[in-house]
């Protein structure tokens, strides 16, 4: 049997390889390959698609997440809410400002943090809370908007994981202040190579973010503000604007293939299957479930040619890059249980029915 890829960009590079190729010729030829008509192209369709005002491209999903802190003044002797069950990029970007990291548990069903517990974390030095919507499905942004507006506070989302995502029919990255994206190439929109945005609604938090990208300029050699080079290039805005045309077909097709997996293994009691929110609209990222025998369905699975990823393995509070705050293994319960117990099946466009079918097989085998 071949080997059943956890990920695998064959359908995409065979659907769309002449129009991407045909981009990256056009951008060779064009002689102009930073921060052209590419770029201002794909920060247009992207704003359209999505229901945002401004969209601004630039090198990474974590400089998004830098930039949009920057353009709140965020720093030292401020504090930013973040989930305690998220990749490490989410706190890396709080770090990078100097501020305060507060860590705030999920919902143990959702896996995406917990709104009464973002009230209860909410201090006199509180200015940011920033939503992770993990492998695809929408925080309750409803309940955040409102903590936010009640106690004065900004939203940065971060949707790298979501994008087409929906909560209560509004897209996911257009509910906060300022929020950020990834387009690194396993996401559902993916460059070749790292890329990102920021999404806003804000005239001034637009015009921060396209003079801070840029050295600190919006006029050559006239530098306002102290600035970074964080400039998403015109290669891969040029491709992005290729597959951006794909992104609503292969939203359905992950969906597709999630519903396939839940049917499949909606009666094995010993695994628990995603739940969705009634109000959210999940795009599948990932497909993530929860067994007590993890190791041991990893093991079984890939020796059956079946790869499986865990995300994530180590919680940001225990890795080592944050020894400094003085965490310590029980610390954050739920999300050290989700380390323990989560694991990611094959989903991605391209991977047929019959696969998704005999990794199924696999995991009843595996339970009887």
């Amino acid at each position: 049997m071949q080997m059943i890829l956890f990920n695998s960009f064959k359908k995409h590079n065979e659907l769309y390889k002449k129009q991407i190729l045909d981009s990256i010729e056009r951008v060779f030829d064009s002689q102009w390959y930073v921060l052209g008509k590419e770029v201002e192209n794909f920060e247009a369709s992207y704003s359209k698609l999505t229901g945002v005002k401004n969209t601004i491209g630039v090198a990474s999903g974590l400089d998004a997440l830098i930039i949009a802190l920057k353009a709140l003044e965020i720093g030292p002797n401020n504090e930013v809410i973040v989930p305690s069950n998220t990749y490490i990029a989410t706190w890396l970007a709080v770090s990078s400002v100097g501020a305060k990291i507060v860590s705030v548990e999920p919902n143990p069903k959702t896996f995406n943090i917990c709104p009464s517990l973002i009230e209860k974390a909410i201090t006199k030095n509180t200015k940011v809370i920033m939503p992770v919507h993990l492998y695809g499905q929408s925080c309750d942004m409803d309940a955040i908007m409102n903590i936010a507006k009640k106690n004065n506070l900004f939203v940065v989302e971060d949707n790298a994981q979501s994008q087409l995502g929906t909560w209560n029919g509004k897209y996911t990255g257009s509910f906060g202040d300022i929020n950020a994206t990834s387009f690194y190439p396993t996401k559902n929109l993916g460059a070749i190579g790292e890329a990102g945005a920021i999404t806003t609604n804000s005239i001034a938090h637009k015009e921060f973010a396209l003079t801070y990208r840029n050295y600190g300029s919006k006029q050559k050699y006239i530098n306002n503000i102290k600035g970074v080079n964080s400039r998403i290039d015109e290669l891969q805005a040029g491709i992005l604007n290729v597959k951006l045309k794909y992104l609503k077909e292969f939203t359905e097709e992950r969906k597709k293939i999630a519903a396939r997996y839940n049917s499949n293994l909606e009666d094995i009691k010993e695994i628990d299957l995603p739940y969705v929110s009634p109000e959210a609209d999940h795009v599948y990222h990932l497909y993530v479930i929860k067994t007590s025998k993890r190791e041991e369905l990893v093991k079984f699975l890939l020796k059956n040619d079946i790869q499986t990823e865990i995300h994530y393995p180590i919680p940001p509070h225990l890795q080592k890059a944050y020894s400094e705050l003085g965490y310590k293994k029980g610390d954050f319960p739920i999300v050290e249980n989700l380390s323990e117990t989560c694991i990611s099946l094959p989903l991605y466009p391209g991977l047929t029915f019959e696969e998704v079918d005999l990794v199924c097989d696999h995991i009843k085998k595996f339970y009887e």
